[in-house]
């Protein structure tokens, strides 16, 4: 199975750039751009990575993106991420990121998309992989402040496909962002949430009714109300499943609990994710071992992420009918 999942053509849909900061890569750029963190070395930062909830994440992520000041530094990071697409087969990846924890600092916008798309433009042109951008507010700040950040956005159309929301779901509820979402999709953006996490089913179908979005982000709540879940089996409405983030944040006890499995034969649109993977425990081939350990999943189920992955994904028809094909020539080679 391993041999399978390492070769199997993958898609991710839920992936936030600065979770991918490696603990090596944090020091580098410590050292580099002169800033002070409060760890001595790789192993310390590592042995830090143990969070009881998302909240104790979330405290220790923003502290790490301290070290991301130059547009080089975003540029670095994303293209390490992307050579982690390319070991795992990744072959379409749709990236949030967070400007908000960048130009509260006194980052410019400009610096965060200019050095990521710099980045994504060298891994479709060196490494075939095809990439899009999307743009998080951050929702324990306030919709203000967010309407603030999708200004910022507008000059750089071309380069983000999408608006998301990301960070605390306790406590800031859809209903807080509802007027810049309406504004987003108004400026020609997508529009996609995290919803269902902590969260309850509620969050979910409020993040449907009042954000518009085109994918939930999570959404593994929805077990927890059977017409939520025909609802969403119904619409293919796709759920962005991490479940290495999930069982590292305590949504689950342990792996063997998550319901990944029981939402696909449901016939709901879900897919699988690496979320913050510097920080959970792995990228993508990581994430796809973890279910196939401990949960009773075929190649045909494994293979039916990246297909209901391509389905979710904002590319284009051709684009999504040569992924499948690729998908499609994989299983029938595995097979022979």
């Amino acid at each position: 199975m391993q041999d399978f999942i390492a070769g199997l053509p993958k898609v991710e849909l839920h992936l936030h750039i600065e979770g991918t900061l490696e603990p090596e890569l944090m020091f580098e750029l410590a050292q580099r751009n002169q800033v002070q963190i409060p760890f001595d070395s790789p192993e310390a930062v590592r042995n830090a990575y143990q969070f009881h909830n998302l909240q104790s994440f979330l405290d220790i992520y923003y502290q790490g993106a301290n070290v991301l000041l130059h547009e080089q530094d975003f540029f670095d990071l994303t293209w390490a991420y992307l050579l982690r697409c390319q070991d795992d087969n990744v072959m379409h990846t749709e990236i949030f990121f967070d400007p908000q924890t960048h130009t509260d600092r006194g980052v410019s916008f400009e610096t965060v998309i200019n050095g990521i798309h710099g980045a994504l433009v060298k891994g479709e042109q060196e490494l075939g992989i095809s990439s899009q951008l999307i743009m998080c507010f951050l929702r324990h700040l306030s919709e203000e402040a967010a309407f603030a950040t999708l200004k910022m956005a507008l000059p750089h159309k071309d380069k983000i496909v999408g608006v998301g929301l990301d960070s605390s779901e306790l406590g800031h509820p859809p209903q807080k962002f509802e007027q810049v979402f309406a504004k987003a999709l108004e400026e020609g953006f997508l529009t996609v949430a995290h919803a269902g996490e902590e969260g309850t089913p509620q969050n979910i179908r409020d993040t449907l009714s009042l954000l518009k979005v085109s994918r939930v982000d999570h959404g593994v709540a929805c077990a927890k109300d059977e017409s939520l879940m025909d609802e969403l089996a119904q619409t293919r409405m796709p759920l962005t499943v991490c479940p290495l983030s999930n069982t590292k944040l305590k949504v689950f006890a342990q792996m063997q609990e998550h319901n990944i499995g029981q939402l696909l034969r449901r016939g709901l649109c879900v897919t699988v994710n690496s979320d913050d993977p510097a920080y959970f425990g792995g990228y993508m081939t990581d994430n796809f071992n973890a279910i196939a350990d401990a949960l009773p999943l075929t190649k045909d189920e494994l293979a039916q992420f990246t297909l209901n992955a391509i389905e979710a994904s904002f590319v284009d028809e051709a684009e999504k009918i040569a992924m499948v094909a690729r998908v499609r020539a994989y299983m029938l080679a595995f097979a022979q």
